[in-house]
C-alpha cells in the first residue's frame, strides 16, 4: 500500500474491483428504514435494496458517517502503514460527511500529530465524486506527494460534471435533495428531466419528451462542453444497465472517450435518485492526468 492513503464514502459508488486494485478505503453511509439501521453496501445491496424501494411507500432516511467513523477508518489506515491520508467526500451542501471528517482529522491530529490527513470536499457527488477518488489513488500509487495528489483533485472539481435523468424527482423531492430543479418536480409524467449539480447543488438542465431524447441531450451537452477533447465517463444507473449502455453507444460514436466505466449507484444514493435513473459523470483529462 502506498503511504498516502485514499479514503472517500459508499457514496462515491466505485466498482469493487477499482476499490481492490487501488486500495481504496471506503467508509458506509446509514440507511434508516423503519426501525432498521443499515450499512451502505455492507449490511444492504443494491438489488435487494432496489427491488424493496419499488414497494415503499414511506422513504427510508439517510445519514452520512459520524466524525468516530472516520477517526476509526483513519486510525485503521496508520495501523496499516499510512502516515499521510486525503479524505474525499461528496459536496457538504447536501450531506455531512465532509464536516463529520473534518471533525475526525482534528481530533486525530491532536492525538497523533505524526499523521497528516487532508479532508476535500468535491462539491459533487457520485462518479463525479468517484473520479476525484480514482485519480487521487492512481497519483498516490505512482508516487505522487500529497500535495501533488490533492492538487490534482482540486484541478478536478470545477471540470467533473454530472448529468442524469428518471422517470421521477420525487424521490429527491422527498429526500430533501431537489435543490434548485424544484420547479421540475410538477412536469407530467411524459417529461424526463434532466439534472446537473453545480457548485454542489442540484440543478435543473432541460426537459426532453423521451429518454432516447434525453439521451441526445446529454451527449449534445457534453460535446458542448468538452469539443473534441479527451474525457473520462462513468456510465451510472440505479437498476437500469440496459439503459445506460443505450447513452454509452450514443456517447463514444461521437466523443472522444480514453476511458469509461459503468457503475450502479449505492443504495444510500438510490434512495434519493429512485429507480431507473441513468446518467453519466464526466471529466475532461486534464495535463498529467
Amino acid at each position: 500500500m502506498s503511504k498516502i492513503a485514499v479514503l472517500t464514502d459508499s457514496t462515491a459508488s466505485i466498482p469493487e474491483n477499482i476499490l481492490n486494485e487501488l486500495n481504496i478505503c471506503t467508509v458506509a453511509y446509514y440507511i434508516h428504514r423503519g426501525q432498521e439501521v443499515l450499512r451502505d453496501l455492507l449490511t444492504i445491496q443494491r438489488k435487494e435494496f432496489l427491488d424493496w424501494l419499488v414497494t415503499a411507500r414511506v422513504l427510508p432516511t439517510t445519514a452520512s458517517p459520524g466524525p468516530g467513523d472516520y477517526l476509526e477508518a483513519y486510525r485503521a489506515l496508520a495501523e496499516k502503514g499510512s502516515d499521510e491520508i486525503v479524505s474525499i467526500h461528496m459536496t457538504s451542501q447536501g450531506s455531512g460527511a465532509y464536516q463529520a471528517a473534518t471533525v475526525a482529522q482534528s481530533i486525530l491530529q491532536e492525538q497523533q500529530p505524526e499523521l497528516r490527513v487532508e479532508v476535500i470536499d468535491t462539491r459533487n457527488v457520485s462518479l463525479c465524486q468517484g473520479w476525484m477518488v480514482i485519480e487521487a489513488a492512481r497519483a498516490a500509487v505512482a508516487g505522487l506527494k500529497l500535495d501533488e495528489v490533492i492538487a490534482r483533485i482540486k484541478s478536478m472539481i470545477p471540470v467533473t460534471r454530472m448529468i442524469q435523468t428518471a422517470d421521477t424527482l420525487k424521490y429527491l423531492y422527498m429526500g430533501g435533495r431537489i435543490g434548485r430543479a424544484k420547479h421540475l418536480v410538477g412536469t407530467l409524467l411524459n417529461i424526463k428531466p434532466l439534472i446537473g449539480m453545480d457548485d454542489g447543488v442540484i440543478v435543473p438542465l432541460g426537459t426532453a419528451r423521451s429518454r432516447g431524447q434525453a439521451y441526445q441531450m446529454m451527449v449534445d451537452k457534453v460535446e458542448e462542453m468538452v469539443g473534441e477533447g479527451e474525457i473520462k465517463i462513468a456510465y451510472v444507473h440505479a437498476g437500469a444497465r440496459q439503459e445506460v449502455e443505450k447513452i454509452r453507444q450514443m456517447v463514444e460514436g461521437r466523443l472522444n472517450t480514453v476511458e469509461s466505466l459503468v457503475a450502479e449507484l449505492s443504495p444510500a444514493l438510490a434512495v434519493h435518485t429512485g429507480p431507473g435513473t441513468a446518467g453519466l459523470c464526466y471529466c475532461p483529462v486534464l495535463a498529467g492526468g
